[in-house]
């Protein structure tokens, strides 16, 4: 299977160029949209009235809560965090405002201010108005609240900030005795009867205290009965923890002996019971003493000896009193366990009915403890409670500074808008920022052909010559010109190009009209004459023919007669100025040219001029949307393509290479028309060879010819 090949996309790279590029040549757009965004910026500066503001700092506190006797005690104000954004809303509400409106007579002043002094402001509109002048916010991380208005006069912005802060300090204090006046009465009713409920409850702990026959040590004030019993309670439980701890160590004891062999009491007794006694010390030594002499006796004598039977009885002796005096200790043991066990069980027995007195006597004493635990309580309220109703009417006459004014409104003399420090800077960025991205917005939307880049990235076709703006006729303008330079070096390329020597037809095609294919078809042709070579043009743009206005010839009789066979080749084909110069007109149009461009007769035509001349330049209409140029591109023996520069988009152009390789024509290569040397940067250096060369006399052509020369027989060294 064959491998598909595949050509990538070049990736397209800008430069810092390339913008620069877009900023020139849209330079007149970027510089209008500047200037008019200056202009506006200044004449809002100068349209806009001038707006002076002033600022009060007052400080605010909320008000002392008024507490009720059922929270005695409890003065934290809690935290509100919309208590200041609350504020913010009163200073402009509508009682605020609307006396300070009254106070400063702003009605008249505002009409006035409007150009109508006779006809003063009804009190919404006033309100309104002075409304949206007004701002209020926190200054940050305080309780501070800056109040500033807005107005045409700094005077009159004064006067107004310094009076709603006086008539919101007004507010406030009128609002604060109000509510504590109110609030103060109902406290003292609160307390009062509070005291009544405190005296009845001493009433029933007493009538409890008697009826239960509860001891004076209860009385309210001192231990409860709870505490009392709670106290006893914990005695017992030491005393049996105490005789747990005597029980559990004879216990232990008891157990370690028992387990002890009997053949090694002796050693093992004291350490198991940690006991000293010096009467054990003496018996056990004793015993061990007559153990040793028996055994050197018995060694020495025989068991019938007496010094033996002495020996004898002394272990006997020793052993016997050694042996009762460990039963004693064993013995002691066993009544101490027994003892402290029995103490244990009393002990035990004697909480747990201490403990069922307890229960028995709180339940009994049950309602007389709750009783003197609301006393209690009730005593610490109106304790409380008249300590802050003595403060809360000293409250309720003076509340003090609620609102305090920091910062007075003062006359301010430069007006805060309009600001032509700021807005003139803006809008010269904005300018700047708005006439830079429309250039390139518009350069974005606009696809047509730029550079020689976009052309051969979207053609895939060399590009062989750039033609400047307004190019002339050669032969009128003359060989040293700058503008034949550019034809003289798409020559060099075209020849260079050429695979077969024997090639030697050209047409000039366009995708739309007016990309200047006849233009460079003709100065194309007229290099071609001035470097001596025998050439004919042919205009074969049988719609709209126009090279003979250029020659100032004829165009009676033409191509169609030649096709037709009225006339012969030597009787239409017309001499110019330029020696070895020749022109075959289209000659008169006839009601389709379709059938006569494709036909055998052109064909032969065609043949019987390539053996007259050496170069031979068919003209043709646009490719799209008429049919004649793609059959002219089928009979030449090389086509170039003219791509005007920033007139159509490139998909069309790309089209018309399309139709040119479909009908096989040999494209041999691009034409790029129209360039503005002056503003893009991308061809400068072609501009400047031009330039160069323009100032070159006689000497360039020969060079320029030699150079065709030797193009020539490379060409033909290499084919």
């Amino acid at each position: 299977m064959d491998t598909v090949t595949t050509t990538e996309t070049p990736e397209i790279k800008l430069h810092f160029l390339d913008y620069w590029r877009v900023i020139r040549l849209r330079r007149s757009l970027i510089l209008v949209v500047f200037l008019l965004c200056v202009l506006t910026s200044t004449l809002l500066t100068l349209w806009l009235p001038k707006q002076y503001s002033s600022t009060v700092v007052i400080e605010v506190q909320k008000d002392n809560p008024i507490i009720n006797p059922g929270q005695f005690g409890v003065t934290t104000v809690s935290s509100d965090p919309f208590w200041l954004t609350t504020q913010f809303q009163i200073i402009k509400s509508e009682s605020i405002l609307t006396n300070v409106i009254q106070s400063l007579n702003l009605r008249q002043k505002f009409a006035e201010m409007s150009g109508d002094p006779g006809t003063p402001w009804l009190m919404d509109e006033a309100y309104n108005y002075l409304n949206s002048r007004v701002t209020a916010d926190q200054r940050r991380l305080t309780d501070l609240i800056e109040i500033t208005v807005r107005s045409s006069n700094p005077q009159l912005a004064s006067a107004i900030v310094n009076e709603i802060a006086t008539a919101y300090g007004e507010s406030r204090i009128e609002a604060y005795r109000s509510t504590h006046g109110t609030g103060l009465l109902q406290f003292g009713l609160d307390l009062t009867n509070t005291m009544r409920e405190l005296t009845a409850k001493k009433d029933l702990a007493e009538f409890y205290r008697t009826n239960l026959n509860i001891p004076e040590m209860y009385v309210p004030g001192t231990q409860t009965p709870e505490t009392i019993m709670t106290e006893q309670l914990r005695g017992y439980e030491h005393a049996r923890i105490e005789a747990m701890m005597n029980f559990l160590d004879a216990s232990n004891q008891l157990v370690k002996v028992v387990q002890i062999p009997p053949d090694k009491l002796a050693t093992a007794l004291p350490q198991a019971i940690r006991f000293t006694d010096s009467d054990w010390n003496e018996l056990s030594s004793r015993r061990l003493m007559a153990i040793d002499q028996l055994n050197s006796a018995s060694n020495v004598y025989g068991i019938q000896h007496p010094e033996f039977l002495r020996a004898k009885h002394a272990y006997e002796v020793a052993d016997a009193a050694f042996e009762e005096k460990v039963q004693g200790v064993m013995l002691g043991l066993s009544n101490h366990y027994d003892a402290s066990k029995a103490y244990f069980d009393i002990v035990s027995a004697s909480e747990q009915g201490a403990q069922e007195d307890f229960r028995r006597q709180m339940v009994a004493y049950r309602p007389y403890y709750d009783t003197i635990e609301q006393v209690g309580n009730l005593q610490r309220q109106v304790e409380q409670g008249l300590r802050q109703y003595g403060e809360l009417r000293v409250a309720a006459v003076d509340p003090g500074k609620i609102v305090t004014v920091r910062n007075m409104g003062h006359v301010e003399k430069q007006p805060i808008s309009p600001k032509a420090k700021v807005i003139i800077p803006i809008g010269i960025v904005l300018g700047l920022m708005v006439g830079v991205g429309l250039a390139f917005f518009i350069e974005y939307l606009d696809t047509s052909v730029k550079t020689i880049d976009d052309i051969e990235r979207a053609l895939q076709a060399p590009v062989l010559g750039v033609i400047p703006q307004n190019v002339g006729n050669v032969l009128e303008d003359g060989p040293d010109s700058p503008h034949a330079e550019a034809y003289r070096v798409l020559r060099t390329n075209i020849l260079f190009s050429r695979k077969n020597e024997n090639w030697n037809t050209l047409t000039v095609l366009s995708g739309g009209a007016g990309e200047g294919k006849s233009t460079t078809l003709f100065n194309l042709a007229a290099v071609f004459a001035q470097n001596g070579q025998r050439i004919l043009i042919v205009d074969s743009d049988l719609r709209r023919p126009s090279l003979h206005k250029l020659f100032h010839l004829s165009n009676t009789n033409g191509l169609t007669d030649l096709l037709l066979k009225q006339k012969s080749a030597d009787e239409v084909i017309q001499k110019t100025k330029v020696p070895n110069f020749d022109f075959l007109a289209s000659g008169k149009l006839p009601s389709t040219s379709m059938s006569i461009l494709g036909s055998s007769q052109m064909k032969d035509a065609i043949q019987e001029l390539k053996r007259r001349y050496e170069f031979i330049f068919f003209d043709s209409p646009p490719l799209l949307g008429i049919s004649d140029a793609s059959v002219l591109a089928s009979e030449m023996d090389m086509v170039l393509q003219v791509v005007q520069y920033r007139r159509y988009p490139q998909p069309m152009t790309l089209r018309a290479k399309q139709m040119i390789l479909k009908v096989g024509g040999n494209l041999v290569g691009i034409v790029l028309n129209n360039i503005n040397m002056s503003q893009d940067e991308s061809y400068y250096y072609y501009s400047g060879y031009y330039e160069y060369q323009s100032q070159q006399k006689e000497p360039t052509v020969v060079q320029l010819s030699e150079a065709a020369k030797e193009a020539k027989m490379e060409i033909k060294q290499k084919y």
